[in-house]
């Protein structure tokens, strides 16, 4: 049995597993359908298993396959901590430091601070990844998140040196009486904005949906409706004015963090330590 080709594919195995379908798993992984399926079918044929149930509603995990599934995950994890020990192990300031972020943060906020570092660090090369779903930092999907939160996941170590407010929006030129509001979808539905949302309009009043804000202040400023947004986006958009009769006190932590194995790598310090800084010098337009 080759040791090395079983361990790679059952990498494909958990994606699955976690991700639910086979397609989700392709796209977490960046390969194609195709590619999960003959990796997956690799491990059962060599193994004498079957791990997954196809149903019409996603790939379920098979009950007894559960422990092994369960085993691979414990040997993953220790598998991605030597991963964050040796990839701090130099010390110099200098390497790639990856940086996730949402949409309305990176196109907001971090270029002008990461302009600011790369004078001071030109040796640093940082990795800007625009995602509104949450990474796994302790995989190594990032080294610094910079998120909105109400707190740290554990295994994390950061600060929140801003808060990110909200307000209601609307175009221009005022919307009749009757307009209704942009929901929000996906993740922002959980957010603060979302619940927000969920408790002060009625769904009869929704009238089109995003899970961008960045998108959502284009819907708005397209005369779509009202819409909660970041100061920092309603702001800075001439098309868009505070809606008058919506007086919202809606504010978050802005977490800048990284995983506690690897908060002391000086590179990943450094580029933590700047943002930081940056948000706290920023924090007056960011509460809006």
């Amino acid at each position: 049995m080759n040791h090395n080709s079983s361990w790679d594919d059952l990498r494909y195995v958990l994606a699955v597993a976690e991700a639910g379908s086979v397609n989700a798993a392709a796209k977490q992984l960046g390969v194609n359908h195709a590619t999960v399926l003959r990796r997956i079918a690799g491990f059962e044929d060599r193994h004498g298993v079957t791990l997954f149930e196809r149903t019409a509603r996603g790939t379920r995990v098979s009950p007894e396959t559960r422990p092994l599934l369960e085993a691979a995950r414990a040997v993953q994890s220790a598998v991605h901590g030597v991963e964050r020990v040796l990839s701090g192990h130099d010390s110099a300031l200098r390497g790639r430091v990856r940086v996730t972020s949402t949409d309305t943060i990176m196109q907001y906020v971090l270029p002008r601070l990461i302009g600011r570092f790369r004078k001071r660090a030109p040796e640093v090369f940082v990795d800007l990844v625009c995602t509104n779903a949450h990474l796994d930092l302790s995989r190594l999907d990032a080294e610094v998140t910079v998120r909105p939160a109400l707190g740290l996941p554990k295994g994390l170590r950061g600060a929140a040196p801003a808060r990110l407010g909200f307000a209601a929006y609307e175009p221009v030129g005022a919307l009749p009486p009757a307009a209704g509001w942009i929901g929000l979808g996906g993740t922002l539905s959980r957010s603060v904005a979302g619940q927000w949302m969920a408790d002060e309009v009625p769904p009869d009043r929704i009238v089109a949906r995003s899970d961008s804000f960045v998108v959502a202040c284009e819907m708005a400023a397209a005369g779509i409706g009202r819409v909660l947004l970041p100061c920092v986006v309603g702001d800075a958009d001439p098309r868009l004015v505070r809606s008058p009769d919506r007086g919202t006190d809606i504010s978050v932590d802005l977490w800048v963090a990284s995983h506690a194995d690897m908060a002391d790598v000086p590179r990943i310090r450094a580029v933590r330590e700047a943002l930081i800084e940056g948000l706290a010098a920023d924090r007056d337009r960011l509460a809006g």
